[in-house]
């Protein structure tokens, strides 16, 4: 290989997380790449270094590989905040959006002066010209507080979405009432009609939509986001052939059941970092989606002293597609260093900071005020073959895109129209193209797809397919009032389609088919007398009481693990009813070395949801420590697996998660992980609440050798 080549790949690894230049903490990331050709995020409101102490109110990063980050300032200073701001409120979660020619930020105000409560949540937005800034705050909360008896419900992690018709949302919420969408005015400023509930409350927050391939994606995040070293938050996503939904999981659970749907995206992998989640998407140029999110370093999780600020940096990771659905990295979780960066350069790039001497056929064309302007078609002096991408930002008046050979994809105040060979498409582009869009036309075979977007952030707004051939020069092509920036073609990103592996099992190690009492292999911790074999499964009333926190009065019912790699399933059966609260009554599987530390699989009842929680508590800093990992919907009758795998380069114990709802069909979640010489018994639990009164009943215990 070339000394060159191998440089470039060496340049091109990165390590997690990558807010590290700027930042100790970076939460909540949103993304956007600006006109400028910068790529610019957004973080919630925090110290940014160990010690600083001083909370900076939404501060921005700028990189021009998505890799490599400065921070360029804050949002807003102490005399630029909201009129209806309480003194005192924090900002956070924001998002960024480019709309009808400026930037648009959306963001949580934690206290609005409107009411005289506290934490009386209301969503926020401020206009700029630039990513920067100086920012214009509107003079009244998009969303408004909403009361719930005595307090608010959470109106909070604003995220906007434009539809192909043109319509503006605004998706928010949080653990307290739920997910909702609400129509925006057209200008993006103003919530109009009535707001739609689109996922259950006490499971999702942090929501994000994206469009792919004629479904919309709701993705939101789970469980817990700052319970320190056993921070277990999770991105989870349902889909719906709308925008109001409604949204269901992979396997048709709805998002807004009492026994909440939600497919897997991201999730804790045993490697250093854990509460995963919170994100925003973007495209590269490659077209390769991505992801940015925060995460908690278990060994480091938090800002100064234990128990504060939770320290959570940006990290990156790629995110596919399989069978339809949105993963990171195919399945496999964060990563730690990477061996893929995001194409932020084409083979074709021009930003025009200077003139046109890479291009052909010039006549007519100017380059001012960092972009090109004319008349005709200019034509780029490289070139390249193959499956492409190629866009650019524009806005005309008239008539303007891009040509690769023969193919033309033209907006124009008809709309956008595709045309390759003999054969021409026109789609409606709602608004036209008189503020700056982006056009990007992909290349894959014989398949070419053109779309417009106004800030490339999975939310078309015209999008049309034709069967062709593109090969040939790229080249810009105007009829005259037309500017176009960021101009750029690059080889077309090679899909990743098959998921990354999960656990399996091999063969049967041991078992229990409780056909008679737990034999001399299982153990108590507390017995509790009321635990009866009978009708073949072992039938556990619910105790009212619980391993969390200090006073580790609930029973375990255990065996020993055996050494190495295996997978320790059981099917319980807990009716636990829906929609009523129920807290905390579960019954399922539990890693345990101690009362103060173990890992807990349970279908358990959260107020009126009904999850498959995976729990952790340990002790940490002179305290215990819990959290929780969301998997897999439950059933009333619902399969638990814990698969173990020892690290060979630490040696931990790593325990995946898996529930299924019918004993074939598994969905894996997050990891938990023990030290190298912990002693780990595997078992059974059911408690959380005796009333009212309600059996486990557990089929069996098998363990399986790993596979």
């Amino acid at each position: 290989m070339h000394l060159a080549v191998i440089a470039t790949l060496i340049l091109s690894l990165f390590t997690n997380p990558v807010s590290g230049s700027f930042s100790d903490t970076f939460a909540d990331p949103s993304v956007i790449r600006g006109q400028d050709g910068y790529w610019y995020s957004y973080g919630t409101s925090d110290p940014l270094r160990e010690g600083e102490k001083v909370l900076h109110r939404l501060p921005i990063a700028r990189s021009a590989d998505l890799v490599n980050w400065t921070y360029v300032g804050d949002a807003f200073g102490p005399d630029n905040l909201p009129s209806y701001a309480a003194p005192g409120s924090l900002f956070w979660a924001p998002d960024i959006r480019y709309l009808d020619g400026r930037y648009v930020m959306y963001f949580t105000v934690t206290d609005t002066a409107t009411t005289p409560a506290n934490w009386d949540y209301s969503i926020g937005a401020a206009t700029a010209p630039t990513p920067t800034g100086p920012w214009t705050h509107i003079d009244a909360p998009v969303v408004a507080p909403r009361p719930s008896g005595g307090s608010y419900w959470n109106t909070i992690d604003p995220s906007q979405f434009t539809d192909v018709d043109g319509r503006k949302y605004l998706y928010f919420g949080g653990f307290f009432g739920g997910l909702w969408v609400t129509e925006l005015s057209a200008d993006g400023l103003r919530a109009v009609g009535q707001p739609q509930q689109v996922a259950i409350d006490n499971k999702f927050e942090g929501a994000y939509v994206v469009r792919h391939n004629g479904y919309y994606y709701l993705l939101g995040s789970s469980a817990n986001c700052c319970a320190g070293p056993t921070t277990g938050y999770s991105v989870l996503a349902g889909r719906s052939t709308s925008p109001r939904g409604p949204f269901t999981d992979r396997e048709g659970v709805p998002l807004l059941a009492s026994r909440a749907g939600g497919t897997p995206v991201l999730d804790q992998n045993g490697n250093r970092f854990i509460g995963t989640g919170h994100h925003a998407q973007l495209t590269d140029l490659s077209g390769q989606d991505w992801m940015l999110y925060h995460a908690i370093d278990r060994n480091d999780p938090f800002l100064d002293e234990p128990y504060g600020i939770n320290e959570r940096p940006m990290l990156l990771d790629r995110l596919d597609w399989i069978d339809g659905w949105p993963a990171v990295r195919a399945g496999a979780g964060p990563s730690e260093r990477s061996r893929e960066t995001p194409v932020t350069r084409g083979v074709v790039d021009d930003r025009f900071a200077g003139d046109l001497s890479g291009w052909r056929n010039p006549a007519g064309w100017t380059v001012q005020d960092g972009h090109v302007r004319g008349q005709g078609t200019l034509i780029s002096r490289r070139s390249l073959g193959g499956d492409v991408r190629v866009e650019t930002d524009l806005k005309t008046d008239r008539s303007a895109g891009i040509r690769i050979g023969g193919t033309t994809a033209v907006v124009s105040r008809d709309g956008l129209t595709l045309t390759s060979g003999g054969t021409s498409r026109t789609v409606a582009l709602p608004g036209g193209a008189a503020t700056w869009h982006n056009l990007a036309v992909t290349v894959k075979g014989r398949t070419i797809t053109a779309e417009v977007t106004e800030a490339r952030l999975r939310d078309p707004q015209a999008s049309v397919t034709v069967t062709g051939s593109a090969h040939g020069p790229i080249g810009l092509v105007s009829d005259g009032g037309a500017d176009f920036d960021n101009v750029s073609a690059a080889p077309l990103f090679k899909a990743v389609t098959k998921a990354a592996p999960t656990p399996r099992t091999g063969r049967l190690l041991d078992a229990d088919e409780f056909d008679g009492p737990p034999d001399s292999r299982w153990t108590w911790v507390r017995q509790d007398a009321a635990a009866k074999v009978e009708e073949g499964v072992l039938r556990w009333p619910v105790q009212g009481a619980d391993l969390v926190g200090t006073g580790n009065k609930a029973s375990v019912l255990l065996r020993e693990a055996p050494e190495g790699d295996y997978v320790v399933e059981t099917k319980v059966t807990l009716d636990l009813g829906e929609d009523s609260v129920r807290n905390y009554q579960q019954a399922g599987l539990v890693a345990y070395a101690s009362d103060d530390d173990f890992a807990r699989l349970s279908q358990v009842a959260i107020w009126n949801t009904r999850q498959v929680e995976y729990g952790r508590e340990l002790a940490f800093a002179g305290r215990l420590s819990y959290g929780g990992n969301i998997v897999g919907p439950p059933a009333r009758t619902t399969w638990l697996r814990l698969a173990h795998h020892v690290d060979p380069v630490n040696g931990e114990h790593e325990f995946r998660a898996g529930s299924s709802r019918d004993g074939k069909t598994w969905t894996w979640g997050g990891v938990w992980t023990f030290p190298k010489d912990t002693a780990v018994r595997i078992g059974l639990v059911a408690h959380g609440g005796a009333q009212p009164a309600v059996n486990a009943d557990f089929d069996y215990v098998h363990v399986y050798r790993g596979a």
